[in-house]
């Protein structure tokens, strides 16, 4: 498979915030290569690796796994390959290479502080995760574990994948006699539901798939007879079948868009890097209310600030993955919301409940650009820069590494081309001063990063194209200012957010311009 090059013309509307049919159709097949790729790789890592690493059964499981997914291929073509690429099975592979090469270390070895990432313990493995909340190294939480934990580990890990090929199987209508492993009380098929298993030990499963109806049996419990829905989703009168949720799609004759709340690869909880981010949720029929009340407007929402931004988000959202709202959310501030993206996982937005439509616009806006930079930084090299964090964000209290502040520049210059438009097409008239603050508070922001993001030695012939691209778009949106009393207190906000960052950050850790 041959990666595709970033054109000329795609850095340029990307780096103005923008994406025409053709670029956003670029960053999606690069990804999908990627994704084919390091499945690739890991069906090879297994191979190569010793019982010690990767028990046999677990290696010829994977085959026949593999196997398995050749045989819907065969059958049912194109979906099979949107599921291989779904962007949840990305952190699910990604785990899997590291423990399938890492080296092997003596089981009282102390990892350096930048040595990547530990499981986290529970049905949610932690994953290396590029957040728009977080930056910085990102040191392993407890122990190490040793030899037999992690071979242990792997063997529930590469489970999974067995849940995948028949979930994927029974959609592409093959007829199949399978038997899974349940970890952590629930077994998860993808696009179909979970089936809830009491306790936390592994336990075996044997699902058989005929004419659209999978059976589903364990010891000591009833069957569960699952039926396939047309789509999406799965019902049963179990009640230890819980369905899998997909919202309508963002347009008319677009596909379901899943809402993730069972998977067990959708998020990293629990982080203390990871700033001002929740756990992964799984939601009860209220909250799936909540979820489809905001998404219902969200195409009416997008759509003032252009067609392309509905576009885009059509083109590039696969998933969204609920996360528990913040404890800081009290009744008088419901608006605000945390959310998050993961590079591993192109395609998912991560967010808590959205308030109202028009806030989960803005959140796709902002979450998109951090994925569409991410698959920038992956096609060509950007910068060079360090990772010490020494730049001045007025949208963080703390201090950011180069790559973080352009990542943070970069969604914000989105937000504020948003708002902006909105503001302009001047529909929404419930929201145009709340779309003229926004736009002014952004478009300060920006404004007060751009310094060091352009007089940087360390950006790349791309990296400073980019840049310049950004630098036109924020000239471009000045030509048509906000009012007044916006402007100066968007002004004064970022005033004020560098005097208190300058008294919290010593003078000589800070980068220059910054």
């Amino acid at each position: 498979m041959i990666l595709p090059p970033l054109t000329d013309r795609a850095l340029a509307e990307i780096g103005g915030t923008g994406g025409g049919p053709d670029t956003l159709a670029l960053l999606v097949r690069d990804q999908d290569t990627r994704r084919m790729l390091l499945l690739r790789a890991v069906l090879e890592a297994a191979d190569a690796a010793g019982a010690d690493v990767c028990p046999p059964a677990a290696r010829e499981r994977l085959r026949a796994d593999w196997a398995l997914l050749e045989a819907a291929e065969a059958a049912h073509g194109a979906p099979v390959r949107a599921a291989l690429c779904h962007p949840l099975l990305g952190p699910w592979a990604r785990r899997c290479l590291q423990a399938l090469t890492a080296p092997s270390r003596p089981a009282d070895a102390t990892p350096a502080p930048d040595a990547g990432e530990a499981p986290v313990p529970g049905p949610f493995p932690h994953t290396k995760t590029r957040l728009d909340v977080g930056g910085g190294p990102r040191a392993r939480l407890g122990p190490e574990p040793g030899p037999e934990q992690r071979r242990r580990q792997l063997c529930a890990d590469l489970a999974h994948f067995s849940a995948v090929a028949a979930a994927v199987a029974a959609r592409a209508g093959v007829a199949y006699a399978v038997r899974l492993s349940v970890h952590g009380g629930r077994l998860a098929l993808p696009g179909l539901g979970a089936l809830w298993v009491d306790g936390r030990e592994p336990v075996a499963v044997d699902a058989v798939h005929r004419h659209g109806r999978l059976t589903l049996s364990r010891p000591g419990a009833a069957d569960v007879s699952v039926f396939l829905e047309d789509g999406f989703g799965a019902w049963s009168d179990s009640r230890d079948w819980h369905p899998a949720y997909a919202l309508p799609g963002l347009l008319p004759d677009g596909a379901p868009l899943p809402l993730e709340d069972f998977d067990p690869y959708r998020a990293a909880p629990g982080d203390p890097q990871c700033y001002g981010l929740t756990g992964p949720a799984t939601l009860d029929d209220g909250e799936r209310k909540n979820w489809l009340q905001a998404w219902s407007g969200t195409a009416g929402a997008l759509l003032p600030a252009g067609e392309g931004r509905l576009t885009e988000a059509a083109t590039l959202l696969r998933c969204l993955v609920p996360l528990a709202t913040p404890d800081r959310a009290t009744a008088e501030a419901r608006r605000g919301s945390c959310s998050a993206t993961r590079s591993e996982a192109f395609g998912a937005v991560l967010s808590s409940t959205p308030p109202d439509a028009t806030r989960l616009a803005a959140t796709l806006v902002h979450e998109l650009h951090h994925a569409k930079l991410a698959v920038v930084s992956e096609m060509v090299t950007l910068h060079h820069a360090d990772g010490q964090a020494r730049y001045f964000a007025p949208w963080r209290p703390d201090p950011r590494p180069y790559d973080g502040l352009l990542q943070g520049a970069y969604a914000h210059l989105a937000l504020a081309d948003f708002h902006q438009r909105r503001a302009l097409d001047g529909s929404d008239r419930a929201h145009l001063d709340t779309d003229w603050s926004q736009f002014a508070r952004y478009h300060a922001q920006v404004g007060a990063a751009l310094p060091a993001l352009v007089g940087s030695a360390e950006l790349t012939p791309p990296g400073r194209r980019l840049v310049e691209f950004m630098v036109a778009a924020h000239v471009r949106m000045g030509e048509h200012p906000a009012p007044r009393a916006h402007a100066v207190r968007a002004l004064e906000y970022v005033r004020t957010a560098r005097r208190l960052w300058a008294r919290r950050v010593p003078r000589e850790t800070r980068a220059p311009l910054a």
